[in-house]
């Protein structure tokens, strides 16, 4: 049961929320939302580079790069999630070829051999016979082999032992980081770019973002609760703007009904008051409700998305998103939720004054409407 749980929330997030299929070329946000490249083209098409543009989750404005959509970051972490939800998924898995010997066999017109085995090291997908070969050479003897759409295969078994390469160099693993230029690189990355840089080891950095990135998540978990807190308020508000007026109405036609025909125009009259205040006064409780509902969506994204990077991404994944984390954490605590739920709910105090049936000369006989006070 704990293994199909963790398998769904795997696919759940290596699902575009645009297309709903696994990603593709997955980009992230500064929201820290993440799409497929082509779906994020297809919805910014109009974008030119400079403009501002909404993320499609949370509305979030972001400044399209100046070579457009296709310079947003990629999203290595998601990339290897992908991979990871391949080697896992019984179906796709059964349809892995071997990266060594199928190119060969497929020119050749036979049979292309299917993988059973994936080296975490090398990132390669093995048949059986390759695998014996690849355990068997010296320079990969230490290498760990995972079995192909088995129960073996976890995004923490192979996110946190797989190494992370550099796009430039691809032979070589990311180890250090650049403090000044806030990015993980290679040794030959260093050598030819940040010699004169303030680096560090890449391990030292993650462990510091961690404890960070823990904190944030704790605060925005925290967060999220008591933003829960407020949807049975906003649903009683509602309970009540609508058992509250209703009972005005109930007085209005009990007034009304007494003067008969005589009142019928001053009944009307009220009660299309009501009616609109009661109409704008839960649209107005739903609005808010929407805000804080999408808020909360906006909170448990990036709870989901954090929890994930702290118990499967490598010192590399956390050094890349950390600091956007943190400063997505920052920006998604400085909405006062409770003060904006305070602010916007609408009064409900709306009563009836009834006229006196000998003043036939009143503006009007039946009452008037007068609305104070809040939830």
């Amino acid at each position: 049961m704990a293994r199909q749980s963790a398998e769904k929330e795997l696919d759940d997030m290596t699902e575009c929320p645009i297309c709903t299929e696994v990603f593709t070329d997955p980009r992230v946000l500064p929201c820290m939302h993440t799409f497929c490249l082509k779906c994020l083209m297809d919805y910014g098409k109009d974008s030119q580079p400079g403009d501002s543009m909404a993320c499609p989750m949370c509305r979030k404005e972001f400044t399209v790069p100046g070579d457009g959509l296709s310079g947003t970051p990629k999203n290595f972490f998601m990339e290897k999630l992908v991979h990871v939800r391949k080697l896992s998924a019984s179906q796709e898995a059964q349809h892995i070829a071997c990266d060594v010997c199928s190119s060969d066999e497929a020119s050749a017109g036979e049979t292309v051999k299917l993988a059973s085995m994936y080296c975490v090291q090398c990132q390669q997908n093995y048949c059986e016979q390759c695998s014996l070969y690849h355990r068997n050479m010296k320079s990969c003897s230490s290498h760990t082999q995972v079995d192909i759409g088995k129960e073996s295969v976890s995004v923490e078994q192979i996110s946190k032992i797989s190494p992370a390469m550099c796009e430039q160099h691809k032979s070589e693993e990311m180890k250090v980081f650049c403090q000044e230029c806030k990015v993980a690189i290679c040794l030959m990355c260093f050598i030819k770019s940040h010699k004169t840089h303030d680096c560090s080891d890449i391990e030292e950095v993650s462990d510091n973002l961690r404890g960070l990135l823990v904190t944030d998540t704790d605060k925005v978990t925290n967060f999220l609760k008591k933003t829960e807190e407020l949807l049975p308020r906003l649903e009683k508000g509602k309970d009540d703007v609508i058992k509250h007026l209703a009972d005005v109405e109930d007085e209005i036609n009990i007034e009304a009904d007494k003067m008969i025909a005589a009142i019928q125009r001053d009944r009307v009259k009220l009660l299309s008051e009501v009616g609109s205040i009661k109409q704008n006064q839960l649209k107005q409780l739903e609005t808010v409700k929407q805000e804080v509902e999408q808020h909360m969506t906006a909170l448990e994204s990036f709870k989901r998305y954090s929890e994930t990077l702290l118990s499967s991404g490598t010192a590399c994944d956390v050094t890349r998103s950390a600091n956007s984390l943190h400063d997505r954490a920052d920006e998604l605590m400085k909405f006062d939720v409770i003060g904006h739920v305070d602010s916007s709910l609408p009064p409900v105090n709306v009563t009836l004054t009834s006229s006196t049936l000998l003043d036939i000369n009143a503006r009007n006989l039946v009452g008037t409407i007068t609305e104070e006070g809040q939830l």
